[in-house]
């Protein structure tokens, strides 16, 4: 797409359209295309083509764009109405209270996943100012890592992820957030070879059943990683995988967390029990989903 040109545009000679004008124009163009939100998105993909905050735009809607802008925001335009997120194309994503870089190859972190950091932060509200030690298993983009370890000041956290990209991504992350200090990264598989105990141990696994991934809406099928979304036939591989190896790994009085899909919290749970686990509670997301399971060790028999 070319911002201005079409069935409401001028001549090439015409004079740029506005700020307000080309958002019109992109939200119309988005939304043929099958893009939910579209007038949102063409806000956001307009600030990212000029460099503008929220405020600045609502300053002055009716500026001419440049016709560097211009070509800009047509080619964000054109990408999203192909279905590539906004966040890929401006090469960030706003999560918890912080802005992370998106990379490519990585998997995306979700609003879904927020709920993941909200549970951990109420089950550790009376150690907030401890120096807890975090485990977070497949760490991608390192989003729960930042945003736990910003909220958590004397906390310390290790990420672990299998993909050499992803844990390049947690560097950069961590480095942006300010938060590379209090942090150690490992390519691995889950919690092979590892030791110690954590306090908390957090996890955002692949849960996708593997026929179900050409289901999935083409701003995940196309642009994440098939690494960090197939869970195997049932979902649940990768939690089998990771539990034979967390009881381990966890504080007699700590958390283990796993964000789900939105029908398997009960399949989840129902995995603890047979390796030492039990039971401290199952979140519900934005939508209502249970999408977060709590987990702490069974009490020691006496």
């Amino acid at each position: 797409m070319k911002v201005g040109v079409g069935k409401k545009a001028a001549a090439s000679s015409a004079p740029s359209p506005t700020r307000i004008e080309a958002i019109a124009a992109v939200a119309e163009y988005l939304e043929a295309a099958g893009v939910a939100d579209g007038q949102d998105e063409a806000r956001a993909l307009l600030r990212g083509a000029t460099g503008l905050t929220r405020l600045e735009l609502a300053l002055a809607p009716c500026a001419p764009l440049s016709d560097e802008e211009s070509r800009t925001y047509s080619d964000y335009a054109a990408r999203r109405a192909a279905r590539e997120p906004v966040s890929r194309i401006l090469g960030e994503r706003g999560f918890w209270t912080l802005d992370l870089a998106v990379a490519p190859g990585v998997l995306d972190p979700r609003p879904d996943t927020e709920t993941l950091v909200e549970t951990a932060l109420s089950l550790l509200a009376e150690k907030r100012d401890a120096p807890l030690s975090i485990l977070d298993l497949g760490a991608g983009s390192g989003a729960i890592a930042c945003a736990l370890l910003s909220e958590l000041p004397a906390a310390w956290a290790l990420a672990v992820d299998l993909s050499a990209e992803a844990c390049a991504a947690t560097v950069a992350n961590l480095a942006r957030c300010g938060l590379a200090n209090r942090a150690s990264i490992l390519r691995g598989r889950w919690a092979e070879a590892l030791q110690g105990r954590f306090d908390l141990i957090v996890s955002n696994p692949p849960y996708v059943r593997t026929q179900d991934i050409a289901d999935l809406e083409p701003e995940v099928r196309l642009h994440d990683p098939a690494l960090a979304l197939d869970g195997g036939p049932d979902g649940l591989e990768c939690y089998r995988e990771i539990l034979r190896d967390l009881p381990n790994l966890l504080a007699e009085d700590g958390f283990a967390l796993f964000e789900v899909g939105f029908d398997q919290a009960a399949a989840v749970a129902a995995l603890l029990a047979p390796v030492g686990l039990q039971i401290e509670s199952v979140a519900r997301d934005a939508g209502g989903h249970e999408r977060i399971v709590a987990a702490r060790l069974l009490p020691t028999p006496t």
